[in-house]
């Protein structure tokens, strides 16, 4: 007898069809007369029987069924086509914005497991939302993600000097949207030069079992978005009336009883001004810090208001250290440049890459080369080979054109 188990998969019998859903948010099928092909089965306890076949035979005529079925895997959230990347997808982590892993040259490292939220802030960076405008998300296998970090931790470190290396994860959404999280901080607490692992999340998600595992991972430092406090305001500013600020608050107290906790607004000038001075006496009575953010209007982002200067925004912040005696300009993290990975191409340079994916722009394809993947955009090709143009080169993130 064959029993198929898998720890991130979840078979159930759907009658003509069983549903694989996969880390918990994403989901897949195949047909109960391909499965048939295999042997009579049935769904028990979340696995696959097959009560007259081997383990070994279930497992070889079943992976290939698997493969295809991924082709076709969705995020049941967003509605949205979904790639997974893994350590045999021939998909870089290094390269995009969107996933993986973005190196400035610093000791910090940002890491992007998972795309897709479950709020829709009108005023998002990223325009990231729920309504379907991204045509694809993408997740990563959190052990692929830890063992290419570890290759790049490797990488910066120094002759007879150790460099500590933080971790940021902060994703284009909400990062704890990804079910395997603690798992993957574990993973990360155990590269030996990594210092400070933090996640940047709206805590909508956040309860205190995830809390606690998430501590016990090693997780170090908690950033909370938390833009206002009034409940109407607050779910406008979320885009959505599920909102519950009473209950992020309640995680937030939580949190800071057992972590390091930065609660994180974003100051919109005429929409949430008084919210903001709410938020920073929260932060006072429960010992957590605040890092205030200016809104800023991003180009591929969401318009919500008008843009406050810089010499604007820090006379208000002072304004507000008068008003609350809360210090709310210091910079308390170090940050310094380390070794930078080579760009294997410039701005300018024609190359050929290998188009691998849809993007998540319009008309926007996916491609490598050299290691990197490149957005192709108004890509004309959906597959093959591709002479391309790099159109940017910062930070070892790649645009390209068709050429």
């Amino acid at each position: 007898m064959a029993l198929l188990k898998f720890s991130d998969i979840k078979f159930t019998d759907d009658k003509e069809k069983v549903i694989l859903t996969f880390l918990r948010l994403f989901e897949t099928e195949i047909d109960a007369e391909t499965l048939k092909q295999i042997g009579p089965f049935k769904v028990k306890d979340s696995a696959l029987e097959f009560p007259k076949v081997s383990q070994e035979q279930a497992l070889e005529e079943f992976m290939p069924l698997l493969d295809e079925a991924f082709k076709h895997l969705k995020n049941k959230m967003t509605g949205r086509k979904t790639i997974y990347v893994h350590k045999n997808s021939s998909i870089p982590l290094l390269g995009t914005l969107y996933f993986g892993i973005v190196d400035r040259g610093t000791n910090i490292l940002e890491l992007k497991p998972i795309t897709g939220c479950n709020i829709n802030c009108p005023f998002c960076s990223v325009d990231e939302q729920n309504s379907g405008k991204k045509p694809v998300d993408f997740v990563v296998e959190d052990d692929y993600l830890v063992a290419e970090t570890g290759r790049l931790v490797k990488f910066k470190q120094e002759d007879g000097k150790e460099v500590k290396i933080d971790i940021f994860i902060n994703t284009h959404g909400e990062p704890l949207l990804y079910s395997n999280m603690a798992r993957l901080v574990k993973g990360l607490r155990a590269i030996k030069q990594v210092n400070i692992i933090s996640i940047i999340t709206n805590g909508t998600m956040l309860s205190d079992k995830l809390t606690d595992e998430l501590v016990d991972a090693g997780l170090n430092q908690i950033n909370i978005s938390i833009n206002a406090t009034n409940p109407t305001t607050a779910r406008i500013l979320a885009g959505t009336p599920a909102y519950d600020i009473e209950h992020v608050i309640e995680s937030t107290k939580y949190a800071a009883s057992k972590i390091k906790v930065i609660i994180a607004p974003v100051w919109i000038k005429g929409v949430n001004d008084d919210d903001v001075k709410s938020i920073i006496a929260l932060s006072k009575e429960i010992g957590a810090e605040i890092g205030i953010q200016n809104y800023m209007v991003h180009k591929m982002g969401r318009k919500l208001a008008k843009q406050v200067d810089w010499e604007a925004f820090y006379k208000q912040l002072e304004q507000w250290e008068k008003e609350t005696g809360m210090q709310l300009r210091k910079q308390d993290h170090t940050l310094f440049k380390t070794k930078t990975l080579e760009k294997p191409f410039d701005k300018g340079d024609v190359i050929k890459a290998d188009i691998v994916c849809q993007g998540r722009m319009k008309n926007e394809m996916l491609a490598v080369a050299k290691e990197r993947v490149i957005s192709v955009i108004n890509s004309t090709k959906q597959s093959g080979t591709v002479k391309i143009r790099i159109l940017r080169d910062k930070d070892n993130t790649f645009v390209a054109e068709e050429v």
